[in-house]
């Protein structure tokens, strides 16, 4: 399915009752809200044969996810065309990809001005996210395997690899356990695949003045989860050099919530009254002592060695996914 902005034409068919979605030259009946805000759960009616489509995201049985985003202003406008830009750059099979896309205008009341809504469309994932995995696993005091959890980051690995690799390198600038589609399948690991490239943006960035500093500390404060921010974006330097090594500090408080259920610096928020502010800037980890909840020691060094305050001396992507690879090794069943 496209992706250009060519032809950016969707229409509501309201004579059946206002179910129905065209995008572009495809027609999908609306089923249900998805578990995500402002997403539904869609399946295909009809579609273009002469469209050409990746064989391997054509859903067996029509159904889709379809994000819809109203759009009110011209701001709002270039964000979501910023999102369909860089969401049609990747193509990997651990990221998200977004198959079809469109933006038209709707019908406003009388006192309001015309708006626009804009429709993207994605693989449908029912199993839900990692942290709709990670909370049932709670509630039953179960918790991944060091196999499990070595397979399911690994895959978030790769997928950032791609991101990261890219020229010129992007930051997802949002990795959480809420980000990670997880599907779960017989006699294998999940399927993990980062999703939501809205905060994406090329990684490396130059910081000159002070207000360049607070301008992104506020952009920060705005768009990436406050358990999942980097010491960098709390407390920016006027005279620093940004890059993706943010989201190397978010793959370890990742890493942390697939084991342990939630990030290092929520867990620390819980047994102190400390500001997460100087509980991250200043690496505080506390780590589970419950003995259902343990795990080898070498995977708690892995978490450390990515939460470095220092950015500059945080590993790189590259090195993370050699560490996973010989870490999957060690553990894995002798065959």
């Amino acid at each position: 399915m496209g992706c250009s902005f060519s032809g950016l034409n969707a229409l509501y068919d309201n004579a059946n009752g206002g179910g129905d979605v065209w995008i572009n030259e495809n027609r999908f009946r609306i089923l249900r809200q998805a578990s995500f805000p402002n997403v539904f759960l869609v399946k295909e009616l009809i579609s273009d044969p002469n469209k050409i489509k990746d064989p391997s995201h054509v859903s067996d049985d029509g159904t889709y996810a379809m994000k819809k985003v109203l759009i009110q202003n011209n701001e709002q406008l270039e964000l979501v065309k910023e999102e369909i830009r860089v969401s049609s750059l990747f193509s990997h099979p651990n990221l998200l990809p977004l198959l079809d896309h469109a933006i038209i205008s709707v019908k406003a009341s009388q006192d309001q001005s015309r708006k626009q809504e804009a429709y993207l469309l994605f693989p449908a994932h029912l199993d839900g996210t990692l942290l709709d995995s990670m909370k049932t696993m709670q509630a039953k005091q179960e918790f991944f395997s060091t196999l499990e959890v070595l397979q399911i980051f690994h895959q978030l690995c790769a997928g950032l690899k791609h991101m990261h690799n890219f020229d010129p390198p992007y930051a997802h600038n949002d990795v959480k356990p809420g980000n990670v589609l997880l599907t779960h399948r017989k006699g294998q690991a999940p399927l993990a695949k980062l999703m939501d490239f809205g905060n994406a943006r090329p990684a490396r960035r130059q910081i000159c003045s002070r207000s360049e500093a607070l301008q992104l500390q506020e952009w920060a404060s705005e768009h990436i989860s406050a358990p999942f921010r980097a010491p960098e974006l709390w407390d920016c330097a006027s005279q620093c050099d940004i890059d993706e090594r943010t989201d190397i500090w978010s793959l370890g408080c990742t890493l942390f919530a697939i084991m342990y259920g939630v990030s290092p610096f929520e867990y620390a928020l819980e047994e102190s009254d400390e500001s997460p502010q100087l509980a991250i800037v200043n690496a505080q980890i506390k780590w589970p002592t419950e003995p259902n909840a343990q795990y080898p020691n070498d995977l708690n060094q892995f978490v450390t060695w990515m939460l470095q305050p220092q950015a500059t001396v945080r590993p790189r992507i590259d090195d993370i996914v050699i560490h996973v690879d010989k870490l999957i090794s060690k553990y894995s069943p002798l065959k």
